[in-house]
């Protein structure tokens, strides 16, 4: 989970956590709701019962959120794709999914998963709104989330990468040239398009009159163009480093330093003198752990003098860390998905180098210049 993020436990062992983005949908949802959609809906209730009834649907429909992002999540599962975690922020939700699926079809079902859940829940909550007739703020909530889970469910379909439809039209893409490379520029430049015409969408209502809704559209269809672009983005990395293994980037000229070392001596001659950013804690030929400057700047300066590289190193049970013939996108990843900016590279106890993110993107760059000429 990242540290823009509130944990909000474990389901099915994938981690939930709430962006800090959530408390502002959920404010302004809340007040929209509650001063507009449902006063317009069902008259003459208390002013707080708005307010109540506001707040308790938009939470509702957080939960259908997830509960869409599960549908995502246990599919993968089943093709023993792990999920990372899954986020509730601003725009709806987000599920992690930890590796490509290793084909089309699965792609397909693990896409379609979403949208089948909302659809799912849009007719349960129609199913219940008879059960729960005789008290209108329970109706309220049912036809709002009925109408809401129906909405997700469309939007979701529409055929732009990254949404749910988007990916659809990927996993069909993907069937038919047998290549997921090409399926995903073509699902992601079409996610562009669409983008780009949620956003002249938007501009025009804007301009017409409608300016909040206009405002609303636009943003969403910027949201969907810089995640397109991302995706864009990140194939041509991964086709640029595809064949490169860790074993040809690492350092192996890496700094081994002894646990006894004080931190104020390992500054001194590793960090401020050769601008060492991590360094292999190793005795006796046998790897320790790892020593970053993330931990070093955790230790108050007074403490230096007296802290040594056993007691902050990150130990070797803790460690992450890859193998020499581990693909540099695949590592590029680990180190996204962990945040870290240097992973040992190892062969079982014994480690052969260090890989950096900054070695890493230095390839990159050269990759860059000698495929444009």
């Amino acid at each position: 989970m990242n540290r823009s993020s509130i944990s909000l436990g474990h389901i099915l062992g994938i981690p939930i956590g709430l962006d800090y983005s959530w408390f502002l949908i959920f404010a302004l949802l809340t007040w929209s709701l509650a001063t507009s959609y449902f006063p317009a809906e069902f008259k003459n209730w208390p002013l707080a019962q708005y307010w109540i009834v506001g707040a308790a649907t938009v939470i509702l429909m957080f939960v259908s959120v997830l509960v869409h992002e599960l549908g995502h999540s246990v599919v993968a599962l089943r093709y023993k794709i792990p999920v990372r975690s899954i986020t509730l922020f601003v725009f709806g939700g987000v599920a992690q999914i930890g590796a490509e699926p290793p084909s089309a079809i699965a792609e397909f079902w693990i896409a379609i998963a979403g949208p089948i859940t909302s659809f799912a829940l849009a007719i349960l909550f129609r199913l219940l709104q008879p059960l729960v007739g005789a008290f209108s703020p329970l109706l309220a909530i049912a036809m709002y989330l009925a109408y809401i889970n129906g909405a997700l469910a469309l939007f979701n379909l529409i055929p732009g990468f990254p949404l749910d439809g988007g990916r659809v039209f990927r996993a069909i893409v993907w069937g038919t040239t047998q290549s997921l490379r090409r399926a995903t520029l073509i699902a992601a430049n079409l996610g562009r398009i669409i983008a780009f015409l949620f956003i002249l969408l938007g501009v025009w209502q804007m301009f017409t009159g409608n300016f909040g809704n206009g405002l609303w559209i636009a943003f969403i269809g910027w949201f969907l163009e810089s995640a397109a672009s991302s995706q864009v983005h990140q194939q041509t990395i991964h086709d640029l480093l595809a064949g490169h293994l860790a074993a040809d980037t690492m350092r192996r000229d890496y700094t081994a330093i002894l646990p006894d070392t004080t931190l104020e001596q390992l500054i001194t001659k590793h960090i401020l003198g050769n601008g060492q950013r991590s360094l292999v804690v190793k005795q006796d030929d046998r790897v320790d752990g790892l020593l970053t400057l993330h931990n070093v700047k955790a230790i108050q300066p007074s403490e230096w003098l007296t802290t040594t590289a056993a007691q902050v190193m990150i130990p070797v049970a803790k460690m992450k860390w890859i193998r020499p013939e581990a693909e540099l996108v695949d590592a590029l990843g680990e180190m996204d998905r962990d945040g870290v900016n240097q992973l040992p590279v190892m062969v079982g106890d014994q480690i052969q180098g260090v890989l950096g993110r900054d070695d890493v993107i230095s390839l990159l760059r050269t990759l860059s210049e000698f495929s444009h000429h």
